[in-house]
């Protein structure tokens, strides 16, 4: 209503689970929430509409490939580029190796980017880097 800003809350359930063991190969496309206990060799994405989306990647996981979701918290590995529109939340033994697209970090002691950090507005999607400077 009044002054209440319309941020997407992250997925409270998780409706799909790739257990430790299982590797797939392709790519993944999915709403609600994911976690992943084993290995993806392929790119995972929410549907770009789901604002609430979230991606859990445990600390056994590996992801090669990029991933794109609205929420993610990880403590296992990324071998790709990521880009999180609302909220990234890196365990201590999370790693990265990419360039990382983001709008709210949050990083524990431990967790290791290996690639470039490039803050996103939350309403554009644009990086600071990418708007266009305004002229007088």
């Amino acid at each position: 209503m009044f002054g209440k800003k319309n941020n997407p809350v992250p997925q409270g359930r998780i409706d799909s689970l790739i257990g430790v063991g299982t590797c797939i190969e392709g790519n993944i496309n999915f709403s609600g929430g994911l976690r992943i206990d084993g290995v993806v060799k392929g790119n995972v994405a929410a549907a770009p509409d789901a604002t609430s989306s979230t991606l859990i990647i445990s600390e056994h996981a590996t992801i090669e490939g990029e991933v794109n979701v609205a929420h993610l918290v990880m403590n296992g590995t990324v071998l790709g580029r990521v880009v999180v529109t609302e909220s990234l939340e890196m365990e201590s033994k999370a790693k990265i190796v990419g360039d990382v697209n983001y709008y709210l970090i949050e990083m524990h002691q431990g967790a290791i980017i290996e690639g470039h950090l490039l803050h996103r507005d939350g309403k554009s999607g644009l990086s600071t880097e990418q708007k266009p400077e305004i002229q007088n």
